[in-house]
Order: C-alpha cells, then structure tokens, then sequence
C-alpha cells in the first residue's frame, strides 16, 4: 500500500506543533495532566480505544490499543513528558512555541519524544484510512515520568500485564537516518543512578571575610566531588568496576560495522575538536556503550547573579548522574558511594537518590532484533547500524522485560538526530528526518504483519525499491 507521502509528513508535523506547545515538564509537575488528556484525544481520534493509567501519586501513562486483522500485536512505548527548558536566555525562540527555521522545528519535545509519537500516530491514521483496519494489533503506552526515570512505571506494567502483553515492543527511537544514508537501530540502555549530595556547614550565609576561619560548604563538596574520579575520567570509588563486563564478540563485530558518522555528529553538536584519550573509531563507539560514567549534572551554591556578592555559602548541591552497564546494579552503586563518603571522612554530606534504572536490553540474535535489521536494511538499501548500548538509560525496558517477557528495539522511526540538541536548550527536529520516519514506520507496520517467511520472500521486491523511498 502507497502513502500520500507528503500528506503523511503534514499530519506528523500538525500532531507534532500541538503537542509541542504543552509544557509537560515532569520534573516541575507541570502541564502532565494536560498533555495526557491531549495524548489520549489524538489517539482516541485515530480509532484507539483508550484509558489513563495511574498508581501512586504519578501522573497518568495513556493506554491504547487498535485491533487489526493480523495476528501479531505490536507494543508502542512513548513519553509526554520532555526536560526542563533552562537556560531560557539560551534559546532563539520560546521553548513551548514551536517555530520553523532554516528547514528546522525548534521546541522542547520535539526530537525528545514527542516527534516519533506524531509519525507513528501519522502512519497509523494512513494505515487506517486506505484500508479501515490497520493489518496488526497495536498497543500503545505514553507515560509522563521518563525524563524522571519513570518512578511509577514498574508498578503500572505490573498492574496492567495483560493489556501490555505483545510479541514485540518498539521502544523509544534512536534515529530515523544517519548523516551516510544508513539507518540506527540500538537494542541497549545502559542503567542509571541518579543522585543528589547536598552539604550545610552554617546556619547562614557569611561575609567573605570570614572565610579565614569558617568552614565553606562548596569548598567541602567539590573536595568530595574530586574524590569520586581522576583526571583520567576513571572512578575512585572501590567496588565500582568489579561487576564490569566487556562487550561480546557479537557487540563488537556490530560496533566495528556501525556508521562512522557518529564520531563526526557528536563532535559537531557539542563544539569539540576531539574526544578524550583522542578515541576515534570503533574504540570510541566501545567506550560510549561500554563505559560506565560519572557524571556532575549541576552544581548549587551562593550567589550566581550580575556583578559580584562578597559571600560564604552556608551550603552546596551536586547533582551527579551514574550510567551503568551490565551487572552494575544501581542500588549496589549506591551503597558503595556512601561507603566511599564515609571512608573519605565526608560523614557530613547528605545523599539522595534522585532516580535508578537497570541496564537493560536485546540480545542482537534475537528474531525481533533481526527482523527490524533486515527491514531497515530493505528501506534504505544499506546494512543498519546497530547500537549494543546506548550511553543514555530508558527505564521501561526492565519492566516491560520483567513483566511482560516482551522482546523490544529502539528502531529508526524517530526523526532525531546527533544535533537535535534533545536535553538542551534550542532542540529541534530537521524536517526532512520526518519522511524518513514514516517511511520506515509504514514498512515496519507492513511487514510484521506478514509472517517471517514471506517477509523473506519478499524482501528482494523491497529492496529493487528502495532507492525511490529515500
């Protein structure tokens, strides 16, 4: 079946501005109630059959299932929720105001999930009206609490099993097309602690003067701070590598295939003229999925305004983020970053936790993962590249893999790319990365609705046409 292309791209681009404009912020609380009720009316209105789901005090993840007439169900994962805006002086246009520039939509949201959501939405409301029944099951979940780790998520997939249930999962995205024309597929996350270290050592802010015999809260806590990792980048914390396992054979043959264009984009979207240790190549791409990490998120102390303020600060946060791989377990982590403060006399340096998560993911064996892998490989007429481990973390795939014993990819249906600025201030999306994503989404719709042996036979007819799709 033909798409109406370009109306398909217009569809993906209305759903997209709508949902852009909601300031659904989760780690302010802000705008989630709205954007849920706004999500279920957009699926509602592509023939879903609806309801919110809610535990706790979090807000609702929208539920969504359309029946079709095949006998595969397919589970969608997307989130409502999109990071905070600041800096705000950073951006060139008001980050809830969607805006196009030079073949670009600027808004918070847009590559960071809100765009696969509209192209898959778009694909579906095409599939549904050339034939009036898509031609296999969908089941949808959009939650609100990813940006946060998804505190409620686990307890909702347990409460709700059998609505979830499905044969595969397409988790949140990675790319719709790298910069050299193949697509990205990623089958791994790796995991995350987050963690706040907060330090008070006065009652009150100080006249700097009194700096030669008072205590300073900042100084102490960047004295724990330079005490968790050298100069290298390597972590000090005792414990904290014994768990670590190297990639596989498997891993490393895909991470020696994958597109060189990652090393270039990233250089390009953070302004840096090399990496550190100056990796390159495949040993770079090792690092990033392999290596676990310590990372200072944010720093908190005294007066950051104009000018200057003789002060000394009664207190001091760090915001610190651990990503983790495989067999490195966030509480243990976190029971061995106590220890280290304890052991290095910072007894007074309060920690809480801010957000945990399990590494997690897809061996690059499983059917699943390489039925997405030829398919992607059919639209675009390349070899994928295939991602081991992200160096981000999604918390839902533990859940979904716990709960549901469901198989999952982040697949090319997610008109992002390396310079979308997600998490930072100007994100946007490259209008042209649209077409790519429905395209890929309507064929991977289409041909796991056909059992494996055909979508075989069919894969040489594919592929003679793949050039004219991109």
């Amino acid at each position: 079946m033909a798409l109406d292309q370009e109306r398909v791209e217009e569809a993906a681009l209305r759903i997209l501005e709508l949902l852009c404009r909601q300031g659904s912020v989760s780690a302010e609380a802000r705008e989630l109630d709205e954007t849920a009720e706004l999500t279920e009316e957009l699926l509602r209105g592509a023939g879903f059959e609806t309801r919110q789901l809610r535990v706790g005090g979090g807000p609702a993840a929208v539920y969504g299932e359309l029946r079709g007439r095949g006998n595969y169900t397919l589970l969608l994962y997307n989130h409502y929720d999109v990071q905070p805006v600041g800096p705000l002086e950073l951006w060139e246009s008001p980050p809830f105001e969607p805006t196009l520039r030079d073949g670009k939509l600027f808004a918070r949201g847009a590559a960071d999930n809100k765009g696969e959501f509209a192209v898959r939405l778009a694909v579906v409301r095409a599939l549904r009206e050339a034939e009036r029944e898509l031609p296999l099951t969908l089941r949808w979940i959009v939650e609100g609490e990813e940006e946060i780790a998804s505190p409620h998520f686990d307890e909702i997939v347990r409460a709700h099993v059998e609505a979830l249930g499905a044969d595969g999962c397409l988790w949140e995205g990675v790319t719709a097309r790298l910069s050299d024309g193949r697509a990205s597929v990623a089958v791994g996350f790796k995991g995350m602690l987050a963690v706040r270290l907060d330090v008070r050592l006065l009652e009150s802010d100080a006249h700097s003067a009194a700096a030669a015999v008072v205590p300073s809260a900042p100084w102490r806590l960047l004295e724990a701070l330079a005490s968790l990792r050298d100069s290298d980048g390597a972590v000090r914390i005792d414990g904290f590598y014994d768990p670590v396992q190297g990639a596989t054979e498997a891993e490393r043959q895909a991470i020696a295939a994958a597109s060189e264009t990652m090393e270039a984009g990233l250089r390009e979207a953070v302004g840096i003229d090399s990496f550190i240790d100056d990796l390159t190549g495949a040993a770079l791409r090792e690092e990033a999925s392999f290596r676990p990490t310590c990372n200072i998120a944010g720093i908190k102390s005294g007066y950051s305004g104009p000018g200057f303020k003789a002060v000394l600060p009664a207190e001091a946060s760090a915001w610190l983020d651990f990503r983790l791989v495989p067999d490195q377990r966030p509480d243990k982590v976190l029971a061995l970053l106590r220890s280290h403060l304890e052991r290095h006399g910072f007894d007074e340096i309060e920690v809480t936790v801010m957000g945990t998560a399990e590494s997690a993911g897809t061996s690059i064996d499983h059917p699943l993962v390489q039925r997405v892998v030829r398919i992607a490989e059919e639209v675009t007429g390349q070899p994928p590249s295939i991602i081991p481990r992200m160096g981000a973390t999604l918390p839902i795939i533990t859940s979904l893999q716990r709960h549901l014993d469901v198989p999952g990819v982040a697949a090319p249906d997610n008109p992002f790319y390396w310079g979308s600025r997600a998490h930072a201030p100007n994100e946007h999306i490259r209008l042209e990365d649209i077409g790519h994503a429905i395209k890929f989404t309507h064929s991977l719709f289409l041909n796991l609705a056909s059992p494996p042996s055909r979508l075989l036979r069919l894969a040489s007819s594919r592929l003679r046409r793949a050039s004219t799709w991109f």
